[in-house]
């Protein structure tokens, strides 16, 4: 019985480990939590908005095959703009690179690796924007969203709008991870 036990494990094995293999990417935050509210941290300071604005920390995981760079974007589609609000768009993050830590969106770039590019926001800097919905309004949302790229980078100029950027994010994802988290001016 113990030699009929063998194979049954080895199968469950090779199921487990093939299903790690096509895991799914994810895309983490030791800042911020998946439906849940952001801090006044991460918060913009301007536009009536008193808060830090740092970026939040991202990791992101099983990246899948291929994969030569990333690009990070945080946006708003409950911006009453009618277009939403790009808070921050970032590409030819090396593909080595799986996290980036809390305030790499400064608008020094010291903690950004090495080789990415920062393109203009809403708010007309190349960094991170924090939160800043109208007073009174109900909870925006805001998606980080990471992109595995089959380009090793995006030729782009760094006053491309995040409107075209996003087209060539979508034109080169083989993979994207979303972690969206709300925030409602107090």
């Amino acid at each position: 019985m113990h030699a009929l036990l063998k194979p049954s494990v080895l199968v469950g094995l090779t199921a487990l480990f093939a299903g790690l293999a096509n895991a799914d990417m994810t895309l983490t935050s030791s800042d911020i939590q998946a439906g849940m509210a952001m801090s006044k941290t991460h918060e913009f300071n301007g536009f009536g908005c008193t808060g830090e604005n740092v970026s939040p920390q991202l990791s992101w995981h099983d990246a899948p095959e291929g994969t030569k760079s990333f690009a990070i974007t945080a946006y708003d589609p409950d911006a009453p703009t009618g277009s939403g609000w790009w808070h921050w768009v970032v590409a030819n993050i090396p593909a080595k690179v799986t996290s980036l830590p809390t305030g790499a969106g400064s608008a020094d770039s010291s903690a950004m690796p090495r080789g990415s590019q920062t393109f203009k926001s809403d708010y007309g800097s190349q960094a991170f924007g924090g939160a800043c919905p109208p007073k009174g309004d109900d909870a925006h949302r805001y998606q980080f969203k990471v992109f595995a790229l089959n380009v090793e980078r995006l030729e782009l100029d760094e006053n491309s709008s995040a409107a075209l950027v996003g087209y060539f994010l979508h034109a080169h994802a083989i993979e994207t991870a979303t972690l969206e988290a709300t925030y409602a001016r107090p």
